[in-house]
């Protein structure tokens, strides 16, 4: 796989909240950095994913989502060591929405880095 297939691989991942298939596109070094959970290594995702599951099930009156996640505006820069992403995700039939910005090498995804779409407090 190159760094594109990884890339998509991941995002299918995050469309349908399957931590196997997150898992399966990410280095062993993978860091995935959310402002309110921390940084979560790979070895922490499938409970992060978990507890996210949870969250979005007390939103939404018990149910999840199909898809889970919705990815939108993602673009792409090639470099020599792979690829850099933006995208825009939200989680449907809630508030929870924001940015992402993802790095890809050869050898699968390497981090993300999200942010949070919210008012700030009055």
């Amino acid at each position: 796989m190159n760094a594109a297939d990884h890339l998509g691989a991941y995002a299918e991942g995050w469309t349908k909240g399957d931590a196997d298939t997150i898992l399966g596109a990410v280095t062993e070094d993978y860091r995935f950095d959310d402002p309110n959970a921390g940084v979560i290594s790979r070895d922490e995702l499938s409970r992060y994913l978990s507890e996210l599951k949870e969250t979005v099930r007390s939103l939404r009156g018990g149910q999840l989502s199909d898809p889970f996640m919705e990815l939108s505006e993602v673009v792409t820069q090639e470099a020599e060591d792979g690829l850099t992403a933006w995208c825009w995700w939200a989680v449907p039939g809630t508030d929870i929405q924001g940015g992402g910005l993802i790095k890809v090498g050869p050898g699968g995804v390497r981090s993300e880095v999200i942010t949070y779409y919210t008012k700030l407090p009055a």
